[in-house]
């Protein structure tokens, strides 16, 4: 691979005010665009009784107000089914994706040609941070929904020159028989997933299978925080003998983040394309770097559909220290932390399911897992229900060395339990470990 294809580009290492300049430029622009063009943010201005043009970034992004995932969906269904956030006539818009609706219901989302192409530019970002280039043969093994992570991301290999293979409605084996053929270097898909191959190579022929290790070296995961813990990228890296780079974005926001080859667990945010903050989740008050707090992101290039300083309802934590690779980006320690909707407290005690996982997959005899917080008139309790490789000899010694380990994590006593092979849900895009169920059974959530 050529040297420069490794190095980080100029833009992407300038000094911070050279960035703060840039992306004051880039939201003076786009306010301009909005004003009397979208509904949706021309209203939202409007209340707060300020004007645009007398505002100057980035001393006074803190005046714009927030955009919330419950105001887009409210405004799709008062004006549906695509709401107001449209700063483009509707017969220029050609892409259509929507949400995952993990946390609720869906939320539907136009781009127009432009604004797509904005986002392969931003994926760019995240493969040239990965060492990917037209050299290249990536495969994405998942299938192709509505879901927009995997298709920006195909669209931009196709760009970059690469060799894209895509495995919509396959089976897991025919996807393992696919890589052992065509032997992809790249694959981009979920952690959950990514570990879910290994299960089914493992099935196949007993072995954790020497196939990914003859061709694959990069794996761009993204859609779940597993890519950013520890003990889950180790899984993964040793069972596929290459390297996990990491990924974070949204669909109503777009590619955000990206992990480089330097800096293992650090997530760059790209400040180019995008102005993010930290907040406190419950007063909206900035919080200082190093503190954990909830993700706001202001995108500067997607004119046609925009958030302007979204709450993402993502915890993390920002620092600025500079990077070995070069870049001056902002970086997310340990990537996404956990969800603010994630937390529950169970005796007093605050459990996010990344710590659950974490802690879980140092244990490789677990195949999968799921947690259950139980609630209703009493203390709520949480389970957990892990499922054995089949060679496992005394599935009653691991569960209790997994019970010991969450204990020492959480300081809280959890009852593990085995259940038999087959017996837990499989996935291929955003896992759901994380069950809130009411005494009795009788009415069941999921994060």
């Amino acid at each position: 691979m050529a040297p420069d294809a490794m190095a980080a580009p100029a833009a992407e290492c300038q000094a911070r005010d050279a960035i703060a300049l840039h992306q004051a430029e880039r939201l003076t622009t786009l306010l301009g665009k909005l004003t009397s063009h979208n509904a949706f943010y021309t209203r939202k201005v409007e209340r707060t009784g300020i004007r645009v043009r007398d505002l100057t970034f980035p001393r006074d992004l803190l005046l714009l107000p927030f955009t919330t995932k419950s105001e887009l969906v409210a405004d799709q269904s008062a004006t549906p089914p695509w709401g107001t956030a449209l700063t483009e006539p509707l017969d220029q818009y050609t892409r259509y994706n929507q949400t995952s609706s993990t946390t609720g219901r869906p939320l539907r989302w136009l781009d127009t040609t432009e604004s797509w192409q904005w986002m392969l530019v931003c994926w760019k970002a995240v493969y040239r941070a990965a060492r990917v280039t037209g050299e290249d043969r990536i495969l994405f093994p998942f299938s192709f929904g509505p879901f927009l992570g995997f298709w920006t991301a195909f669209d931009a290999g196709i760009q970059i020159g690469a060799h894209c293979i895509p495995t919509g409605g396959m089976s897991s084996q025919l996807r393992l028989a696919l890589i052992e053929t065509l032997k992809p270097t790249v694959i981009c898909c979920t952690p959950t997933y990514a570990l879910r191959l290994l299960d089914v190579a493992r099935a196949l022929d007993g072995t954790a299978s020497e196939l990914f290790k003859s061709s694959v070296r990069v794996l761009i995961v993204a859609g779940e925080p597993g890519g950013s813990i520890h003990a889950t990228r180790a899984r993964i890296e040793q069972g596929w003998g290459g390297r996990i780079i990491d990924h974070y974005g949204l669909t109503e926001v777009g590619p955000i983040a990206f992990e480089c080859w330097d800096a293992p667990g650090f997530l760059h945010v790209n400040e180019g394309e995008f102005i993010a903050e930290v907040v406190h989740p419950e007063t909206g008050k900035p919080v200082p770097d190093g503190q954990q707090g909830e993700l706001v992101v202001t995108n500067l290039g997607r004119t046609a559909s925009p958030v302007i300083r979204y709450r993402t309802g993502d915890i993390v934590v920002r620092t600025m220290d500079p990077c070995p690779c070069g870049r001056s980006l902002a970086r997310l320690v340990g990537g996404i932390v956990s969800r603010v909707d994630d937390m529950v407290t169970v005796r007093g005690v605050n459990v996010y399911p990344s710590c659950i996982e974490s802690v879980i997959r140092n244990f490789d005899e677990v195949i999968e897992y799921r947690s259950t917080v139980t609630y209703g008139s009493s203390m709520r309790t949480l389970s957990i229900e892990i499922e054995l490789l089949p060679t496992v000899s005394d599935p009653d010694l691991v569960a209790d060395g997994v019970a010991t380990k969450l204990q020492e994590a959480l300081g809280l006593a959890v009852p593990v339990s085995t259940v038999d092979a087959g017996t837990l849900p499989r996935f291929e895009m955003k896992a759901r470990r994380f069950i809130l169920e009411k005494n009795g059974g009788k009415s069941r959530g999921e994060l």
